[in-house]
């Protein structure tokens, strides 16, 4: 009665659960580490910069006979004049057409550098209802992006993939691709590696921000490691506005380099958030290797009897069952002598295998029939899942497009 009541207590911590508590426990350490790291670094310069503003105003104080109150007070103003926009050399207007469309690009992408806010009530109760609908359906188009780009990684890595096999001699020579269907069920008989993924949206995102830097660093003339660190803080949304692109009055072929910056922060946006969103993929497969690695080190029952299984058998009931998990699905239960058997940790007997390999064999020929007459739309799953059990958002169009993480919920 004491075990059943500890279960009962500790059944809410489940295996979503625990994952969530142990994100939630390595993003604290992250931000504190980060934190520890950033002030070491920056600190002392902060300090010293103070020191250096204090020397000089104290000396223009005594040099040109003002009083401190007055000097700090003109200072004051100042401030004021550059948060609206107020600069001493000529920049463009903030506020004409061409600049309220950066502005609202800013504002719906979410990069939002401040270097232009509204000043009437007016214009901030209107940014409240336009960044609303705005922020929501540039999500939208960003997860439907990610959606596009995956299935083009896919076509292509699939090509390859059966190009390698036509190679080597698994695939007949007079094997011919299905039609191209967009969409899931072009994507049901093979999933690209989510690690393969990441590393082309990686390089791409690479690629993007170089030759975006060498466009910044000949038209606004700052140093490449400055462009470098722009494109990171615009292409992430994190838009610290410390700089901001196309903000003086008149640029050599100004069109065309207003195009070429629009284009190069939408695109690397888009890459960007592609590219987060599959690193989140694969930090959730880190974070199911430690739960796992941590419930076994804290079970030692359940890791002496696995440790005994994978000594007894070379190919263990409990992997086979896992490997054939789709296969029982589509073909139902098995009977009861192999079930049987597959709970009780025995060896398989010579009815199993013959039975799988059976499986093995009709799931290979329905591969390769719906290979060569293209995949059906629809795709089976669990009828005891309900509609938010795959994920909702990118995280969804994740597992339904990646091989790896079809298998880790």
């Amino acid at each position: 009665a004491v075990g059943s009541r500890r279960r009962r207590r500790l059944a809410p911590l489940n295996e979503d659960n625990g994952r969530f508590l142990l994100l939630a426990a390595l993003i604290a350490a992250y931000l504190s580490a980060g934190a520890t790291v950033f002030s070491a670094l920056e600190s002392p310069s902060e300090a010293a910069a103070q020191l250096r503003w204090n020397r000089t105003l104290h000396n223009f104080s005594r040099i040109f006979n003002i009083s401190l109150p007055e000097l700090r007070a003109f200072l004051r103003s100042y401030e004021a004049a550059m948060a609206a926009g107020i600069r001493v050399d000529a920049l463009r207007p903030r506020w004409d057409f061409p600049g309220a469309f950066y502005f609202v690009g800013t504002v719906v992408s979410t990069i939002g550098f401040g270097m232009t806010t509204p000043a009437t009530v007016a214009g901030k109760v209107f940014l409240i209802v336009y960044g609303l609908f705005g922020c929501a359906g540039t999500i939208l188009f960003f997860n439907l992006f990610l959606e596009r780009i995956i299935s083009l990684l896919a076509f292509i890595m699939k090509a390859c993939y059966e190009r390698q096999l036509r190679r080597s001699g698994l695939l007949p020579p007079n094997f011919r691709k299905g039609p191209a269907v967009s969409g899931v069920g072009s994507l049901v008989g093979w999933k690209p590696s989510v690690y393969h993924v990441m590393l082309i949206l990686g390089i791409f995102a690479i690629a993007l921000s170089c030759c975006a830097s060498a466009m910044y660093t000949a038209v606004e003339g700052w140093n490449y490691v400055d462009s470098l660190y722009y494109c990171f803080v615009t292409f992430s949304t994190i838009g610290f506005g410390d700089l901001v692109s196309n903000q003086n009055a008149v640029y050599q072929h100004q069109g065309l380099y207003r195009f070429g910056n629009f284009m190069f922060i939408l695109m690397g946006v888009c890459c960007i958030y592609s590219l987060f969103n599959v690193i989140s993929i694969v930090i959730k497969q880190i974070l199911n290797w430690v739960l796992k690695k941590f419930e076994c080190r804290c079970c030692p029952k359940c890791h002496k009897s696995s440790t005994r299984l994978s000594r007894r058998n070379a190919i263990t009931p409990g992997a086979r069952l896992r490997r054939h998990n789709v296969a029982r699905d589509a073909d139902g239960q098995y009977d009861s002598d192999t079930e049987g058997r597959r709970l009780s940790g025995e060896m398989i007997s010579m009815r199993e295998l013959t039975a799988s390999s059976k499986v093995s064999l009709a799931i290979l020929q329905k591969q390769l029939s719906e290979t060569a007459n293209g995949y059906p739309r629809n795709v089976c799953i669990n009828t005891r899942q309900n509609g938010f059990s795959a994920g909702v958002g990118a995280l969804a169009i994740m597992n339904n497009r990646l091989a790896e993480t079809s298998d880790s919920r």
